[in-house]
């Protein structure tokens, strides 16, 4: 039978991340492609403790639930973003999302008509250029530095296309690991509230700091308004476990509305399971997720300065790469002319695989860059991989040089 697929899931690619993982499974390949958190420290006791007190208070966690998400969630993230973040919201202010994946498709949803204009970062999270293609957005980049959004292009491309929103990820972005400085954060906040345009602000990694430096949230900056231009996302995955699957977004309550309809029609509400287990996780006699966070920190801190002292090694001189500030993501720019998915096909070959540059790209990429993730993998296994990356990169560039 020849099916008739949507003209709409057609146009979207699939993620080049999910393939590589496909690749990976089942063969001894270390992987430095996924952003995968080091599930040697889910904090498993924490999670069967939690949903023992679930259980003992009833059987309603197996039931249907309220599509914004348990209140008493809601009320305890409120609080926290509150203390932690200096995010102030109320509960009638936030989602819960089936992970923070979810809320930007159901941000998207809610915003866009297709060939309506989003500017993003250049490059940026590939997942928000999926779900921007679905839904047949016009993809702008504005040009980006170590700093964030250039805002003399922001200004110009935000009074050119009009955009619907702009979307950005300022605290240890994915792929680059960047930091946007406070001036960049506040110059885009000023800029889109000159014109009229709201800011998605993508957080999952901004707890996963390996310094005592901290720039506000841009939602931190913006504070209480009567009209907020910008909303939150983060989720608990990098910090408890992603197959709890639960995010949220803080955004103003006409927004909130309108996701809840547009989730109303993908899955009802996220589960109910979920949420009261993390509920009571954020409860101190539960859990200590911000000692758990630190300690998480910590660990993630040596398996980046492991994965930097490889990248310090002579082979890779001509390479360029910054020293992440936190989050989990090098991202590295081979010499000008080398195409990092011919590498990626010589690494396989070696044991190692990574994720091409291209894919994180809108419009024309830059196709000498990768990402590699230090997360997931523990020390000795990082030591291993990147000598085989090495391996593979010295090859590479000997095939190169003598081309």
């Amino acid at each position: 039978m020849q099916y008739s697929f949507s003209k709409r899931i057609q146009s979207v690619e699939s993620s080049a991340v999910r393939d590589i993982l496909k690749l990976t499974q089942g063969k001894s390949i270390i992987s430095f492609a996924g952003g995968l958190p080091a599930e040697e420290w889910f904090p498993v006791d924490a999670i069967r403790n939690a949903s023992e007190r679930v259980f003992r208070q009833g059987p309603q966690a197996l039931q249907y639930g309220l599509t914004e998400g348990t209140l008493s969630l809601r009320e305890r993230l409120a609080v926290r973003l509150g203390s932690q973040r200096n995010i102030q919201a109320e509960a009638d202010e936030l989602l819960i999302t089936s992970g923070s994946q979810q809320a930007i498709d159901l941000f998207t949803r809610a915003m866009l008509d297709p060939g309506d204009v989003v500017l993003v970062e250049n490059p940026t999270y590939l997942a928000c250029l999926q779900v921007l293609g679905m839904y047949n957005a016009r993809v702008i980049p504005v040009e980006s530095d170590d700093k964030g959004m250039v805002p003399e292009d922001l200004a110009a491309k935000l009074k050119q296309h009009q955009p619907k929103f702009v979307y950005v990820v300022p605290t240890f972005g994915n792929p680059t690991g960047r930091v946007w400085s406070l001036e960049r954060r506040e110059a885009l906040l000023r800029l889109c509230r000159e014109h009229e345009v709201l800011i998605l602000e993508d957080d999952p990694y901004g707890d996963l700091r390996f310094t005592s430096d901290r720039v506000p949230n841009i939602a931190a900056l913006e504070g209480r308004t009567d009209d907020r231009i910008v909303a939150y996302t983060s989720t608990f995955s990098k910090t408890v476990a992603p197959g709890l699957r639960t995010g949220w977004i803080v955004a103003d309550e006409r927004i909130i509305r309108m996701m809840a309809r547009a989730k109303q029609s993908s899955d009802l509400h996220s589960s109910v399971l979920d949420q009261l287990i993390l509920s009571e996780m954020l409860l101190p006699e539960v859990f200590n997720l911000d000692d758990h966070i630190h300690k998480l920190s910590a660990v993630y801190k040596e398996r980046m300065e492991t994965m930097a002292t490889e990248l310090q090694k002579d082979m890779w001189r001509d390479t360029k790469w910054n020293t992440p500030q936190g989050g989990m993501f090098f991202w590295v720019e081979l010499p000008e002319g080398l195409d990092a998915q011919t590498l990626l096909k010589c690494a396989v070959e070696k044991g190692v695989a990574f994720v091409p540059g291209t894919s994180f790209y809108a419009g024309e990429p830059k196709r000498n860059t990768m990402r590699l993730n230090f997360s997931f993998a523990q020390p000795e296994t990082i030591r291993t991989g990147m000598e085989r990356l090495t391996e593979a990169v010295s090859e590479f560039f000997g095939r190169y040089s003598s081309v």
